[in-house]
């Protein structure tokens, strides 16, 4: 999969920074610093084991029960696999919501057991100067799918919409532009024939925040975390001010926003890939009989012998 992470990144203060960058608590602003309950280490590990509902409602769910959901959709995800493939489909689906809202690890769960060929995950990164200069739309033609594929977009066209209104990297025509042809330009890809399926993945700011420090504090996991997204964090309404209008403008009956709760990761991905299978009407094909061919002996080689004295890499484990 993809990852985009810029280069160079605005901080907070305006100034630019160059990745990788180390951070602190204290790069949050006041206002968001204010009042935090930094989990110990007890209870961040007692976290780990199970997982509450996002409405407060209902039994934990375990990490075996999520698992073991997870696979049987998994399955479900292969089986869809081959009737995309047989039936010769063309299916986008949009993943949208808040930095840390969990856009990647749904991406994730409903890709890693199913053909790259046939899954693609596209995340683009920041426009070329030569992008730029072109319609803000052809660089998303361009990755849409042909007969057979399925493409799961790790953030969209709906950048306009979100980051880069809020961000101000583009002008307010540039943004009305956007709002006006948005709505026919998914008109077209649906009256085509493709199956377009759109998410916008909502976390609380309290869960946000939460996902931000535990980034901070663990080494692995800060490349997740760049100064832009400390911006975004400082800007929370302005965000969720241009989501209402996007929303407003793009939820229409032939492409609707389907909105899922994160604040719970493992329910939250279950959720999702189960809508996702409920949107595209499949059946389970008959499974091919295989055979494995035994070697022909005729056609004998010392492999061992021949890869003698070749470098090896230390085994370690």
């Amino acid at each position: 999969m993809v990852v985009y992470r810029p280069a160079h990144s605005l901080s907070p203060s305006g100034t630019v920074h160059s990745n990788p960058t180390r951070f602190s608590t204290a790069d949050f602003p006041p206002d968001v610093n204010r009042g935090v309950d930094v989990p110990d280490k007890k209870r961040a590990a007692k976290s780990k084991k199970k997982s509450k509902p996002a409405n407060g409602a209902g039994k934990t769910l375990s990490r075996k029960k999520y698992e073991k959901e997870l696979e049987k959709l998994q399955v479900e995800l292969v089986h869809l696999q081959s009737w995309v493939k047989h039936k010769g489909l063309r299916v986008v689906v949009l993943f949208e919501g808040r930095d840390a809202a969990g856009k990647g690890g749904t991406i994730k769960r409903i890709a890693e057991r199913v053909s790259p060929r046939v899954f693609r995950v596209v995340a683009l990164p920041a426009p070329s100067d030569r992008e730029k200069s072109q319609m803000y739309l052809q660089r998303y033609v361009a990755q849409l799918p042909a007969a057979g594929e399925v493409i799961l977009f790790d953030r969209s066209w709906y950048n306009r919409a979100g980051v880069e209104k809020v961000m101000g990297f583009c002008t307010q025509e540039e943004y009305e532009r956007f709002i006006r042809n948005c709505h026919e330009f998914e008109r077209s890809l649906v009256e085509d024939g493709i199956i377009l399926v759109k998410y916008w993945l909502t976390v609380s700011n309290e869960e946000q925040e939460r996902r931000f420090r535990s980034r901070i504090k663990r080494s692995i996991k800060q490349w997740k975390l760049s100064p832009m997204d400390l911006e975004a964090r400082r800007r929370w309404y302005e965000y969720s001010r241009a989501r209402d209008k996007m929303f407003e403008a793009t939820d229409t009956p032939f492409a609707p926003w389907n909105l899922v709760r994160t604040d719970d990761k493992r329910r939250a991905r279950l959720n999702c890939i189960s809508h996702l299978l409920s949107m595209i009407p499949y059946e389970v094909l008959p499974e091919e009989t295989i055979e494995l061919p035994e070697r022909d002996e005729a056609e004998a080689y010392d492999d061992v012998a021949a890869l003698a004295g070749r470098r090896f890499v230390p085994e370690r484990y």
